[in-house]
């Protein structure tokens, strides 16, 4: 069981990073609220609660453990640049405007990975629940003031399972899917620093060739788990927002390198029926 000594670190101001939008906009899967604002979750194998004081976000950490997690939030980038780049006086501007403070992660590649092939035809609180009991049945055990929580099992670890091991998880048909991928990822088949050096197009190819993978898993792991933010996942909600605000030749070129950001934008306004 690990245990490590934490205090409240200044991360960044309250303007670049709005906690609660980006743990809810459908990300990530280990963050909870906490009451008064505040968030914990674990990421990185590494527990952590944020919170606002003094108009800056902190994080309760290691010292030695502020540039990871600046690194985990993207805090090198400026998102409010970037995002006046998509506003067109009209349905962006108010996307935009609506998610603004949304960073995407950069998560752990495996865990973002195994997270999305959870989330096929699911929804969050259930993808929490099945994510949750994955990290408690076969996590390490992580002892903190606020509790004991579990770090993302390893693919190694799920690799040596079967199907009846991941039970206790009731995921139902995605179980094999998730141990394919484990298998995948241990042995090298699927490697993440190949992936990197592809083109977003060449990278999703890649990764729909895993057993159970689709289009939209694929797209969400390369924006999520690999960052690369010109991918443009698109499931129900961003057809139905594509179908009623853009035109029907719309190509997510548009909004260039950044894409994967005003796609986040348009899906969180989606979802939040404004």
């Amino acid at each position: 069981m690990l245990s490590v000594a934490t205090e409240a670190l200044r991360l960044c101001g309250a303007d670049e990073l709005d906690i609660e939008k980006t743990f809810e906009c459908g990300q990530c899967f280990r963050w909870n609220s906490c009451g008064g604002g505040a968030y914990e979750g674990v990421a990185l194998g590494r527990h952590a609660r944020l919170w606002y004081e003094d108009g800056g976000v902190y994080i309760s950490a290691p010292e030695s453990d502020r540039d990871m997690w600046r690194e985990y939030f993207d805090l090198g980038l400026d998102y409010a640049a970037v995002s006046d780049g998509f506003r067109d006086g009209g349905y962006m501007d108010r996307c935009v405007d609506f998610g603004l403070g949304i960073r995407i992660l950069r998560q752990d590649r495996w865990e973002a990975l195994c997270s999305f092939i959870i989330s096929q035809c699911n929804n969050i609180p259930r993808i929490k629940k099945i994510v949750e009991t994955l990290c408690r049945c076969f996590g390490e055990a992580i002892e903190t003031p606020d509790g004991v929580f579990y770090s993302f099992p390893p693919a190694e670890r799920i690799a040596l399972l079967d199907e009846r091991d991941l039970a206790p998880l009731r995921c139902g048909y995605r179980a094999p899917y998730i141990i394919s991928a484990a298998r995948e990822v241990a042995s090298g088949g699927l490697n993440f620093g190949e992936l990197d050096r592809m083109s977003c197009t060449e990278a999703v190819r890649r990764v729909r060739g895993l057993y159970g993978v689709g289009a939209k898993v694929a797209n969400c792991f390369i924006l999520f788990g690999l960052h690369k933010m010109d991918a443009f996942p698109i499931d129900v909600w961003m057809k139905r927002a594509l179908k009623e605000h853009f035109p029907k030749d719309f190509d997510p070129a548009v909004f260039g390198e950044y894409a994967g950001l005003a796609q986040q934008y348009i899906f969180y306004y989606a979802r939040s029926g404004e």
